[in-house]
Order: structure tokens, then C-alpha cells, then sequence
């Protein structure tokens, strides 16, 4: 069955960084937003970078906020193979490319963060247009905050993510 992205883009007026992740989890109770799978660690390794509370999604967009950091996810739709939120059970995908697209046209986008390499593969394969005609935007790519990118403890993938992100003003 497709799936469409429930969560569209959350895009400031003068974004600076843009976070890109692959698909939302499949949906539970109190998911209102991205990354709300309780077994991710995106926003505990995010309370730990920036010493603050993200356990609202208010607290989250303001964090954002703060930064200047615009998030979407380089999948708009898919069909979830095995009923499973592994990336690598995405099939049929349509990518996001409007929205994407129209993020970095419209902001002074100086750096794409990509959550993993699978979204960092899948960006340079899909956006390369994009890419050429915006040289000058770093690409970084963070460690997976998957539970199943174990090759990292949480506290080697908060200093990478410390040493990568935006700092607070």
C-alpha cells in the first residue's frame, strides 16, 4: 500500500541549513511529528548536543527556529515493504522534489544535512541538477539515529553531531 508523508515540510521564512531525513516511522500513538518513534534517537542525541528539552513538538520547531534549520524528508511517498520501517524496505519511492527544490530556491540554504547515507545516496542520485546549479552548499552527512545503526554508541554519535550542526546563538 503507498504511503503518502504525512508531515509536509517545516521551512522558516529565511532558513539557513536544511535537514533531510528518508520516510517517516510507521505511525503510533502520540506521532504528531517528524522522528517521533520512541526508538529513535534524533531528538535524545538533539537534547544532548543542545542541552535543552525537545520532548514537545513545540520545543522541536523552536529549536528550529532558532537555528534556522528547515526539515523534510527526501521521500514523499512509498510503499512499505514487510510492514517495516527499515529504509531499505521503502519501494516504489516518489521523491520529494518540488518541495526540496523550492527550499533551497527560496532560502540561503548554506548546508543539507542528510540523517544518514542512504538519504545522502539517494540525494546525490536523484537532485543532481540541484547540486550543480548550488555548488557552494556544503553536504553533511550525520550518523543514522536509527536503533538499527549500531556501529555507534549514542554518546560517538552526539559529538559528531555536535562537531556537524549548527551552533545556538
Amino acid at each position: 500500500m503507498i504511503e503518502k508523508h504525512p508531515f509536509g515540510n517545516f521551512v522558516l521564512v529565511k532558513s539557513k541549513y536544511l535537514l533531510l531525513g528518508s520516510f517517516v516511522a510507521k505511525p503510533a500513538d502520540g506521532y504528531e511529528w517528524f522522528y517521533a518513534n520512541g526508538r529513535n534517537l534524533f531528538w535524545p542525541i538533539l537534547e544532548e548536543v543542545y542541552g535543552i528539552n525537545l520532548r514537545t513538538k513545540k520545543a522541536q520547531q523552536h529549536l528550529f527556529t532558532r537555528l534556522g534549520l528547515a526539515i523534510t524528508d527526501i521521500i514523499l511517498e512509498c510503499d512499505r515493504e514487510n510492514n517495516s520501517n527499515s529504509d531499505m524496505n521503502l519501494k516504489c519511492l516518489v521523491f520529494n522534489t518540488q518541495a526540496i527544490a523550492e527550499i533551497v530556491k527560496k532560502n540561503k540554504i548554506t548546508s543539507i544535512y542528510f540523517t544518514s547515507r542512504f538519504v545522502e545516496k539517494l540525494f546525490k542520485k536523484e537532485f543532481k541538477d540541484l547540486i550543480l546549479k548550488f555548488p557552494k552548499i556544503e553536504l553533511i552527512t550525520l550518523p543514522s539515529p536509527s536503533p538499527r545503526y549500531a556501529l555507534m554508541s549514542k554518546s560517538q554519535k552526539v559529538t559528531i553531531y555536535k562537531n556537524l550542526l549548527p551552533r545556538l546563538k
